[in-house]
Formats: C-alpha cells, structure tokens, sequence
C-alpha cells in the first residue's frame, strides 16, 4: 500500500517541494501561502485521486507542507478496500488529528457512511473518493485562499507523487461488475470511462515532462469505453475511437513504455497482444483471474473459467511468446473446498504466470460473499495461502532463472552506494521484481540501460549495465 504522510519531523516530500519564490524589487511583500499538509493511501486509482487534488491546491497558490507541524490543514486520501486498508487509514486519520488537528478526509473510506465520523469526530469534512469538488469546498471552507495574482504556474503535467519518470494514467472511474467479494463499485460507482483525446492529450503533456513509462489503470481497463458506445473523439485532429485498442494504439506512438494493468480476460483482449508482440506497448499484462474453479468463480461472478483461461494464455504466449503475465488470487473464499483448492494450484502450475499474488478473503463489510454458506476457518485459509506462494515461488525462480545470460533493456529506478534498481518491462513498480544493477555509479534514475543478466532468485533479477541508453 502507497503511502505519502506528512512527518512530525521536517523532511521533503517526492513531488511535493514548493520553491521559494523570488521577490520582486520595489513590490510589496505578499501574504504567504495557506499550507496544506497530503497523506496518500491506497491504490493508483487513488494516488491519481491525490495528485489530481494536490494539481488543483496549487493551481489556487496552496503550498504543500512536508511535515504536520508546518501545514495549516491537513487532507488524508484514506483506502478502504479490506480490513486492514480500514485500519490503516483510520490510523493515519488519528495521527494527523494528533499531530496536526484540522483534517479533512476524503477517498473510499468516505463512503463508508459515518464511519470516519465515529471513529473521529473531530475531523473537519468527510467525502467519498474521486471528489476533487468536494475536497476543494472543504478547504476553502477551513483555510481561504487570499488572493495572489503572481500565483506559480502548475506544470501542465499537474502535480506528481510519482518519480519524475514514470506517472499512472487513469482512463476510468468505476465498475460494471458486481463481484461478490468486492464493495468498490458502491464507493466508486459504476464505470465512467474517459473520452480518449482528453486521456491521450494528459500522457502526451506527462511525455513532454519527461515521463518514460505510462501504467494505464481503472477498475476495469478492459471495459473502457463501453460506457460511451465508444464514442469517437479528436486527438491532434485525428478521430479515435474510445476504446482499449485504440488507446493501446494511440499511446504506443509516443515512444515511452506503456503497461496495462486491471485488465479483464474477454476476447477482444487478444487484439491488444500483437500489439505487445511488435514492440508498441510493453509485453505485460495485469490479468486479475482470481480462482480456477468454475463454480468458485461463479460464486465470486467473475468471468471465464480456469480451462478457458489456460487456453487464452497458450493463445497469448504464441503470438507474443516475451509476453509477461500478472495475476491476483483469492484463497479460502466461502464454499471453497480441499479438492477446488487443489484445481487452482493445478491451474498455477499449467498456467506459468510470471507475477503472482495471493489473498486470503477477507471479509469486507458489505460484500455479498459475507451471505454465503461454508466460510473457511483462518487458519485454513492462512495454510492454504502459504502451499499456494511456495508453488508460485518455485514457478517464479524457474521462469527468472531462464533470463541469466540475456540481455534486457531496463529503466533505472534508484541509485545509491555505487549500485542501481532498475526495472524490466516485465516489472511494473512497487508490485513486480526489480534488477539489481552492479557497478551503477555513473546512471541515474529514468535512464534506459541494457544490461546482462548475471544471476536470479525467486524474485529479482542481478546484472551488469553493458550500455546506457537516453536519460
């Protein structure tokens, strides 16, 4: 889980530094401006949340205060996806009431009904997520902006918490589907996809900026543009249709790695693979396949079937054999027996995804898997969830070991102590592996390098950079 916190202690915040302004000879000194104190939990969908709003302060002359003690007020973006999203963001309320005292909350644990407000009565606004509106009423209403005429200019890229060189690209609010499991569709609303000139006119001004990598993320990227009847729209006069191939398309063409994730297992899904197989797009796809068994599946309503699946993955690893695949499990779901467990490991060793992670269920207050018969005891699930990663990991060194000797392109993440962190396309940030550079000294964060793979574990890969691509 990201997260962005003011600290009681002064320290720069990434992407959220203002510079002092330079005062003007003979001009009368201005009033400084209200500071605003940003703590960011939770998925990219609400990173993006935050920096939309963190966009908009600054937009209206608000500096960005990197500690608690320093901010007038402090905004909390809050999770509220599983039980410990929950606590961890009623926490981060409580600290910052503690530390700061005028706090305003917004984000999916807002449209929890009065939770935040009995937990913490003290806080002064409370709203549900993607509600720039409501955010920016609220503290207008606690902490007015004087007038600036000399206000700084945003960067038309907006306002980061992302490094400098790769950035999350929301084309979707919202959800269609109604997984048992799942309560995001009633914090988040049904699905609102993006017209495509507005989503691709964003990653054009965030490539001009200096972004190398693009993650395109929603609910359920798969579905986008189905909302509008995928409408055409305009991008720098050419008509495009809303829809994933299109975007695929379209964002392929800037020249920076572009990686989809959240993406659902329907059919028109195979147009986006060749794509992946001719270098547009990076060979990477987020699929969430969540079970193997057919009726667990249906239990969760979740599409396909794990022999389907198999068959689509096989069909995707022949037209793009470099292909990465990434997937999300849930184990010890209601009704979930010994022998359907034992089908979803069978499906993890057919399948070979290179990305896998696990989730014990976790009941969600509101879901509708909550009704059902046959709940799992704990400890059960915590068993079966360890045999699931242990298959997962011995599949994941095997498939690592495969790349010692060759040659990736990678995207330097970090430099410290004459070493660097790179990624590879097959690694998306905070969630996948990294590559672990020897000899890094003389890169620096966002350069492309070609390096020669050395070594491998069950989860990174080691090399040494045997050339430097542009910064």
């Amino acid at each position: 889980m990201r997260t962005n916190r003011p600290s009681a202690k002064p320290r720069r915040v990434a992407g959220t530094r203002v510079k002092p302004r330079a005062r003007a000879a003979g001009r009368m000194a201005r009033v400084p401006a209200p500071r605003v104190g940003f703590v960011s939990l939770g998925c990219p969908k609400a990173l993006v949340d935050s920096e939309r709003i963190l966009t908009q302060l600054r937009a209206e002359g608000y500096a960005i205060s990197p500690t608690y003690d320093r901010a007038q007020l402090v905004i909390v973006n809050t999770c509220g996806f599983i039980d410990e999203a929950v606590a961890e963001s009623l926490a981060a309320i409580g600290e910052a009431l503690a530390e700061n005292g005028r706090v305003v909350v917004t984000g999916c644990l807002g449209a929890k009904g009065s939770l935040v407000k009995d937990a913490h009565p003290a806080v002064l606004a409370v709203t549900g997520p993607q509600a720039l509106d409501e955010v920016m009423a609220a503290v207008h209403a606690h902490l007015p902006q004087p007038h600036d005429p000399f206000v700084d200019l945003v960067p038309p890229q907006g306002i980061k918490l992302t490094p400098k060189h790769y950035a999350y690209l929301k084309i979707a609010e919202g959800c269609n589907h109604r997984c048992t499991f799942c309560v995001i569709p009633s914090m988040r609303g049904a699905l609102v996809s993006r017209p495509i000139g507005e989503v691709m006119r964003e990653a054009e001004a965030l490539v001009n900026a200096g972004v190398k990598e693009l993650l395109v993320i929603s609910q359920d990227t798969s579905a986008y543009g189905v909302d509008l009847g995928y409408r055409t729209d305009f991008w720098g006069g050419r008509p495009l249709r809303t829809k994933l191939d299109a975007l695929a398309r379209s964002l392929g063409s800037l020249g920076v790695w572009v990686r989809l994730h959240y993406v659902y297992p329907y059919p028109h899904v195979d147009e986006i693979i060749p794509l992946m197989a001719d270098g547009r797009i990076l060979p990477y796809i987020d699929v969430p396949f969540q079970h193997a068994s057919p009726r667990i599946l249906k239990l969760m309503k979740r599409p396909a079937s794990g022999a389907a699946n198999l068959e689509r993955i096989r069909a995707w690893r022949k037209i793009c054999p470099e292909l990465t695949i990434r997937s999300t499990f849930i184990v010890g779901f209601p009704g979930e027996t010994a022998a359907e467990f034992e089908e979803l490991l069978a499906f993890l060793r057919e399948a070979e995804l290179d990305r896998v992670g696990c989730f014990a269920y976790s009941p969600v207050e509101g879901a509708k898997a909550n009704e059902l018969h046959g709940q799992v005891p704990a400890a059960i699930k915590g068993e079966r969830r360890a045999r699931f990663m242990q298959v997962q990991e011995e599949i994941s060194a095997r498939r690592l070991r495969a790349k010692v000797g060759k040659t990736l392109p990678v995207l330097v993440d970090e430099v410290s102590g004459g070493r660097a962190v790179a990624r590879s396309a097959a690694d998306a940030p905070e969630i996948d592996g990294v590559v672990r550079i020897e000899r890094g000294a003389g890169l620096e964060p966002g350069r492309s390098v070609a390096v020669k793979i050395t070594r491998s574990d069950a989860h990174d890969l080691w090399g040494v950079a045997v050339a430097h691509g542009n910064p």
